[in-house]
């Protein structure tokens, strides 16, 4: 999940509180090539107003001129963009020449929606996994346990239940940059663009002051504290990135007590080695704790640059997220 999936359910959250009848649109499939994956969101209000996205803007502005014409008023539908023999989905074709399908729920604003909204933006946060449920033909939504792998939509449903959608909820991805440094600026400005809630610590108020990333949350405390007080979910990545062992090494003690998918800190392998004696020595580390922290941290790109560098953390983090092997590569 990415973060702006954790701001599409804030908003509509928001609006049904307010009163406001939402429209949740959701990326079923694509075919060929598509701007958005499948398990993407956009929420509309009845007023045009909307966050998140489907596509480059073409099926975004058709589907807000539709609702104004009062279109979309069954609890859910299903659509097509980009495919010239569906007239559901208008006369729009996609740039990139590919097709999507696209779920579409009205949902009131009842109690109801606002607490099945409330579990969606509680999954998203890192509470629980969950499978979400929606039966096109009435609009019936639900929640069921599901501790699985695998695609996040599953369109058309194969298990005996032809007319329900299931999608598999997941924490948003979250990445924690311990220490401010010229390697963590471009990193963090890559993962909020790949959708990554991107948190920031650093004990120096002055350097926090002066990190000016867009879409960046910074935080004046050693990582440490924050990722004790706070705990991560297991799609949260956690990196070092200062050379600061005060800094670094405290974050690493406290980063292996918690279930981050991946664990990384900045230096030579010399640095590395000396580190992990640090750690077993003074933080009472195991051989499996060890183990799960990538030491010298990114992919051997032969980086030199603090650009270069970020990319090779950041794609790193991307290859474990989606179970790669280095060899795979």
């Amino acid at each position: 999940m990415q973060h702006l999936d954790v701001q599409v359910i804030e908003q509509a959250l928001t609006w049904s509180r307010q009163g406001e009848t939402v429209w949740l649109c959701t990326v079923l499939a694509t075919f060929g090539s598509s701007p958005r994956a499948p398990g993407s969101w956009m929420v509309v209000n009845s007023k045009g107003k909307h966050l998140g996205s489907l596509s480059g803007g073409c099926v975004e502005d058709d589907f807000v001129q539709r609702l104004a014409e009062g279109q979309f008023e069954q609890a859910a539908s299903v659509i097509r963009y980009g495919d010239a023999s569906d007239d559901r989905g208008s006369h729009i074709m996609l740039p990139c020449g590919g097709i999507l399908e696209v779920l579409i729920e009205r949902l009131p604003a009842t109690p109801e929606t606002r607490e099945h909204l409330s579990t969606l933006k509680a999954t998203l946060e890192g509470r629980q996994r969950l499978m979400r449920n929606v039966d096109i033909t009435t609009g019936r939504h639900y929640f069921t346990d599901d501790a699985t792998l695998g695609p996040r939509v599953i369109w058309p449903n194969e298990e005996g239940e032809p007319n329900v959608v299931k999608m598999r909820l997941a924490p948003a991805r979250r990445l924690i940059i311990a220490g401010i440094s010229p390697v963590s600026r471009v990193c963090a400005s890559f993962a909020v663009t790949l959708g990554f809630e991107v948190i920031v610590c650093d004990p120096d108020e002055t350097a926090c002051q002066e990190f000016n990333v867009p879409g960046v949350e910074v935080k004046a405390l050693l990582p440490s504290q924050y990722i004790a007080a706070n705990g991560c979910h297991d799609t949260t990545a956690i990196v070092a990135l200062t050379h600061d062992p005060r800094i670094d090494d405290l974050a690493m003690m406290e980063a292996v007590r918690t279930p981050a998918f991946y664990i990384g800190v900045m230096g030579s392998k010399r640095t590395s080695t000396e580190r992990a004696t640090r750690l077993v020595r003074s933080g009472g580390l195991s051989d499996a704790e060890l183990e799960r922290l990538h030491m010298p941290i990114g992919l051997a790109m032969g980086s030199k640059t603090p650009a270069e560098i970020a990319l090779a953390v950041i794609a790193d983090i991307v290859r474990v997220l989606h179970g790669k092997a280095r060899d795979e590569l």
